[in-house]
């Protein structure tokens, strides 16, 4: 099969591996469509962050070289041994992957709360992925796609997933005013969650196109910033006192920020990832009872369905913007755009296209 392959920063390489082997539990699903995101384009460029290229994963036991990509969506053709009829009758569906593997029998696991598994790990970031013709997966990791739902809006339904799972966790009430920091990919499926919201939502970014699709996506109000712009400025601009702040940006210094400008009382949910240290004066938080939360990837068992119901009933596509490119353009026509900044709407990437 031909994949696209993580090697080194810099270094993704389209070639040819041999064809996976599913294991016990695992279907060979024939990819139709996989979606590049930021941490596809922050692997390749900085990384490896959490691609483990040198030094073997706890969860997965891969090392070395990487198949990317953790969005994707296709065709099961082939199951793993064991004779399982259950198995056995995936064979010819489509599924999309929510690529989180659980071990479920861990206490979070037990818990519900499969995504902070013990020994979990993900396709496509701890091991090979879906940026390949075809890819392994486990068959917990898999929900069928409804009929009524098509390709290209079921591609959308993992980072759909991740944002629903934020939602939940910011733990939003009927009437609350919302104030999102950051509409860029997860900004646009977080508030594509919020689309019921009995209350405001205000959304914050310094691209007026990322906040044009914000509008198209429900927000009550949308606010152009600098990127230097001062606290006060902003408080100026946004002109609410929000009783949830959903800091999805990632950028230097927004968690101090987003934890200023929610209200007393309030809750401020950290969804953005920063590597790079950030000075916080938690005074004021404790003083404010303002309760701090966070969040990471989703539950695939309750986030994924939901999705893709979503995703069938309320199509996404068309509002955010899709751009679907062949496998050998996936670095110049995917990450470094991505990279740069300039890619307008999510990237989908065709394994069967050369």
């Amino acid at each position: 099969m031909r994949a696209g392959v993580l090697h080194a920063p810099h270094d993704l390489r389209v070639e040819t591996r041999p064809d996976p082997r599913p294991r016990a539990g695992e279907v060979l699903i024939e990819v139709t469509l996989n979606g590049l995101c930021g941490t596809d384009a922050t692997e390749y460029a900085k990384g490896p962050m959490m691609v483990p290229l040198h030094q073997r994963h706890p969860g997965s036991g891969h090392v070395g070289p990487t198949v990317l990509g953790h969005e994707f969506i296709g065709t099961v053709v082939d199951v793993g041994p064991g004779g399982d009829a259950d198995l056995a009758s995936w064979v010819g569906r489509r599924v999309a992957s929510g690529v989180g593997v659980s071990c479920g029998s861990c206490r979070w696991c037990a818990a519900g709360r499969t995504n902070l598994c013990a020994r979990y790990y993900t396709l496509g970031l701890s091991t090979h992925g879906g940026l390949a013709e075809l890819v392994a997966a486990p068959v917990s990791t898999l929900v069928p796609v409804p009929e009524g739902c098509d390709d290209t809006e079921a591609a959308l339904a993992q980072p759909l997933a991740v944002g629903l799972h934020a939602v939940d966790r910011a733990g939003i009430a009927p009437g609350d005013d919302v104030l999102l920091l950051g509409a860029g990919a997860i900004g646009s499926f977080i508030l594509a969650g919020l689309r019921d919201h009995r209350g405001t939502v205000t959304v914050v970014d310094v691209d007026a196109d990322r906040l044009d699709v914000a509008q198209r996506l429900g927000a009550t109000r949308t606010v152009t910033v600098s990127r230097d712009s001062t606290l006060e400025e902003l408080r100026d601009l946004v002109g609410v006192d929000p009783q949830v702040v959903i800091e999805s940006s990632g950028a230097p210094g927004a968690a101090a920020r987003s934890l200023a400008l929610c209200a007393r009382g309030g809750r401020t949910l950290f969804v953005g990832l920063v590597k790079a240290p950030q000075e916080l004066v938690l005074s004021d938080v404790v003083l404010r009872e303002v309760d701090i939360a966070t969040t990471v990837a989703h539950i695939c068992a309750t986030d994924l369905p939901r999705a893709l119901a979503l995703l069938e009933g309320s199509p996404l596509a068309e509002t955010i913007g899709t751009t679907t490119v062949p496998l050998d353009d996936v670095v110049t026509r995917g990450l470094e755009p991505l990279m740069a900044g300039t890619a307008g709407g999510k990237i989908l990437v065709d394994p069967r296209r050369g």
